[in-house]
């Protein structure tokens, strides 16, 4: 438990926030329900193992901070707890609630012991592939991972893109990918991720029974318009990691024919671009701010850089299109 005050605010409360869930008491030496909460607060936070983080803040003493959470929520009273996550606060209760209330209220923002072991396996995992390229032991901790917490969007996805990536060297990775996504198979029309991991994985499955690329291009030069020899070219090479080459290939057709095959080839460009956008780091600051975003400190979130490739490949399909 820490208290917070205006020099911290950033540092313990913020950035703390952006490992793990900080659960912010606002209280004041003079309230009696406040007293009462306190002693619960620091309970849970024992019983919860670290799943969260418990900050208090005097009002009387930091009357901005405050303020400014409570206008955000349209509070007037304390004891006020807000639950910061990811930088942001993002919910809040009144009063001193009973402790099976707050734990339902925790429940609903903190990790569970599953998800706080699985993301453990995907840090050792990251851990492996950067420090020698171990594959077979990230695969085995990305695996253990899902197995854990099959919720855990994250690890399924950096499953999913590291086995089909192997499977350009090793075909027997597809089988794999194959059975680790139909678990999931029905998120594709809500998630951008699994839409484009489903592209790829057609793209592997379909690679060994491909012509050879060299018939695939005589082929094509004796009609541009042999729109199926060009997206089987482009499934090879994009089974190969061979994106931009995939992609140019795609464009070919979308030129000549955006509807073709129900936009097929619209979407597995798409597809292609979701998979070359470097997903965000955990704890960048979202574009899109949440009632409650505080400015205290002023600091403004860094861009990423942009990808220079990615973005010109984006453009090439917005002339396409339009």
């Amino acid at each position: 438990m820490i208290d917070i005050t205006l020099q911290n605010f950033e540092a313990e409360l913020v950035e703390a926030s952006l490992q793990q869930p900080v659960l912010l008491d606002i209280w004041a030496p003079w309230c009696g329900p406040c007293k009462a909460l306190g002693p619960t607060l620091e309970k849970l936070e024992t019983a919860y193992g670290g799943r969260f983080l418990l900050a208090k803040l005097n009002s009387d003493e930091q009357p901005e901070i405050a303020g400014q959470l409570s206008q955000a929520f349209g509070v007037r009273s304390i004891p006020f707890c807000v639950l910061f996550n990811q930088g942001q606060p993002v919910d809040g209760f009144v009063g001193a609630l009973p402790e099976s209330e707050i734990r339902q209220f925790l429940d609903k923002h903190v990790p569970s012991e599953d998800a706080l072991e699985s993301d453990a396996d995907v840090a050792e995992a990251e851990a492996l592939l950067a420090d020698g390229g171990d594959i077979d032991a990230a695969l085995a901790k990305l695996q253990e991972a899902v197995a854990i917490d099959p919720a855990n969007d994250a690890a399924r996805i950096d499953y999913l893109k590291l086995l089909l990536t192997e499977a350009a060297f090793d075909p027997a990775r597809t089988a794999q990918a194959r059975a680790a996504f139909e678990p999931v198979a029905s998120k594709t029309m809500l998630d951008a991720r699994y839409a484009a991991i489903e592209h790829w994985l057609k793209a592997c499955e379909s690679a060994p029974r491909a012509r050879p690329i060299a018939e695939l291009d005589t082929a094509i030069a004796a009609n541009k318009r042999d729109f199926d020899a060009r997206f089987e070219r482009a499934q090879t090479l994009f089974a190969q990691g061979q994106y931009t080459g995939a992609m140019d290939e795609l464009l070919e057709i979308l030129m000549r024919d955006k509807s073709w095959n129900q936009e097929l080839a619209r979407k597995t460009y798409v597809a292609i671009l979701e998979l070359m956008t470097r997903p965000a780091a955990k704890g960048d600051a979202g574009a899109a701010a949440a009632k409650g975003t505080l400015e205290l400190t002023g600091k403004a979130a860094a861009a990423p850089a942009a990808d220079p490739v990615l973005d010109q490949y984006r453009r090439k399909l917005s002339m396409a299109l339009f």
